[in-house]
């Protein structure tokens, strides 16, 4: 081989170690909590070479915020490929980036490593002051009135009571009320059912016990067989039924005839003996006499009377039980015709957009379809345009935890749970002239929302010149907050604006639901309305 031909193998094995190189670049080596650096790689090739960036949620322990575009730059017959990555860290500590595995032509390439810095924020209380999230902001009522919705509520609970029981008088002497009929059987079971109650409320003698249950018996065999069942003895109401089964022709078992037989003698010995069985026997006996009554009812044939009073009993009870829910569906309706009164009249009186104002809320396309206000706010003032006048929180008074050279401190803001959007602007007036940090404004804000329940807080911070007399500095991003009421984590949206005077601190917040487009169109709205009251004092930057 020539040395010609040697030298220009050389030269191409060099143009491909070019072609073919991953440079790395860190535009920090260290950060603050949550605050986002770059990392930029960069890929030297040729226009034939099929180059692949990583696409990931983390680098190492480095969480990764955007990953943005790739970028050309040409450099004769070499391209230079730029690729972005916007990291951050929640956690303090030092911190390596590893090496990024990145393929041209299905060959893996490596990225140089890198160490990172994550540095604690300080929070400095003496130049913010403290302020709490308020997600729903409570309007003030008018207290005035409000015996009246009380009087409505018991109006409409009285005349639903009072249509019940007037009707119920109406209808009380309806012959269907009288006319039910209640068998023997019936009588008797329901006496069992009393006496199992009175057992459970209040225990009853053994004794007082056996009588009323022979009472039960007694007063159905007299009923059903007709014979002297109260005055007869235990031996003569034996005898006597007997006798009425023989004549009945009645097919009658003398098994259940003798073990009834034996009740009565164990009452006899209760009553008389001053016997004293145990529990289990007058289970038993309660038992044997139940169920010697449910053998007569069996097997003694009905009279036609019978049968055509108890026809007409099942009629009446069924009439009966329509009547009661004919009643109360009247009375419930009377109720609501009378609420539904109440709600109207309440409407035309006081206005349907009162209620929405002070007790249903507003949607965030209601709100951006309203027609807006514009109002100054604090002093000095920030003007902006608004859906809704904003409430003062605060009453312009330097509340105790303020350091002295604080003037006055106000705080007005909107927002509920329905409208998804809410509004605060805050200004702080100074009694001598202070060179103030806007970055440890931010950073106070940010930690109160830690603070008060916002988690995975995602800070891009900016400065802010919309014009030449707005000169401030932007932090937004998103964080999540669990919802009390859903028992759910929500992600939420914001947006922290501060400018500052040599004497003044004035501020501008706004939280919505993310994904919402009607509330993100209402911020920028909003935000594109601020405008700040003129100073003949100089801002400082």
């Amino acid at each position: 081989m020539t040395k010609k031909t040697l030298l220009l193998f050389f030269l191409f094995i060099c143009s491909i170690g070019f072609s073919q190189s991953i440079k790395t670049i860190i535009d920090s080596t260290q950060i603050k909590i949550g605050s986002q650096f770059h990392l930029i790689l960069k890929a030297n090739v040729t226009l034939k070479d099929l180059v692949v960036f990583p696409e990931q949620s983390y680098i190492g322990s480095l969480e990764v915020l955007e990953s943005f575009p790739i970028d050309t730059i040409k450099k004769s017959n070499q391209f230079e490929l730029i690729k972005k990555y916007g990291l951050t860290q929640f956690d303090s500590g030092t911190y390596k980036i590893p090496s990024i595995p990145v393929k041209i032509n299905n060959k893996d390439f490596f990225s140089d490593s890198a160490t990172i810095l994550v540095n604690n924020i300080k929070v400095d209380t003496i130049i913010q002051p403290m302020y709490d999230i308020k997600s729903v902001i409570a309007v003030k009522k008018p207290n005035s009135n409000w015996w009246i919705y009380i009087l409505f509520i018991l109006f409409i609970i009285g005349t639903g009571f009072l249509s019940y029981f007037l009707i119920r008088k109406i209808q009380k002497n309806k012959p269907v009320y009288n006319s039910i009929y209640i068998s023997p059987f019936q009588k008797a079971i329901s006496g069992y059912e009393s006496l199992d109650k009175k057992q459970f409320s209040s225990p009853l003698n053994t004794k007082e016990y056996y009588s009323e249950l022979t009472s039960i018996c007694r007063i159905y065999i007299e009923e059903t067989l007709t014979i002297p069942a109260l005055e007869s003895t235990s031996n003569e109401l034996v005898t006597s039924i007997n006798e009425e089964i023989k004549n009945r022709n009645l097919n009658i078992e003398k098994f259940a005839i003798n073990q009834f037989h034996n009740v009565l003698k164990n009452a006899d010995l209760v009553k008389f003996a001053k016997s004293e069985p145990d529990q289990n026997t007058i289970e038993q006996d309660k038992t044997n006499s139940k169920d010697f009554l449910i053998y007569l009812n069996k097997n003694i044939p009905k009279s036609e009377e019978e049968i055509q009073r108890q026809f007409q009993a099942d009629v009446n009870r069924k009439s009966v039980e329509k009547e009661r829910k004919k009643t109360t569906i009247i009375s419930i309706g009377i109720a609501l015709f009378f609420l539904v009164l109440m709600l109207l009249i309440f409407s035309l009186t006081i206005g349907y957009e009162y209620i929405k104002e002070n007790y249903i809320g507003y949607t965030s396309k209601e709100l951006l379809e309203t027609e807006w206000v514009t109002s100054e706010y604090g002093d000095p003032a920030i003007k902006i345009e608004t859906p809704k006048v904003l409430n003062r929180i605060t009453d312009g008074k330097i509340p105790n935890n303020l350091p002295e050279y604080v003037k006055s401190t106000s705080k007005f803001s909107y927002g509920s749970v329905l409208d998804n959007f809410s509004i605060t602007v805050l200004t702080t007036s100074l009694k001598d002239s202070l060179q103030i940090n806007k970055d440890e404004i931010i950073e106070n804000d940010i930690r109160i929302l830690e603070q008060f329940g916002a988690r995975n807080i995602i800070t891009k911070v900016g400065e802010y010149n919309p014009s030449e007399k707005l000169t401030g500095k932007k932090a937004f991003g998103s964080f999540t907050i669990k919802d009390t009421f859903k028992n759910e984590n929500v992600k939420l949206a914001y947006e922290i604006v501060v400018f500052t005077q040599p004497n003044a601190i004035q501020e501008f917040i706004l939280i919505y639901k993310e994904g919402d487009k009607n509330a993100f169109k209402m911020m920028e709205r909003v935000r594109n309305s601020i405008e700040l009251k003129e100073n003949t004092l100089q801002w400082k930057k």
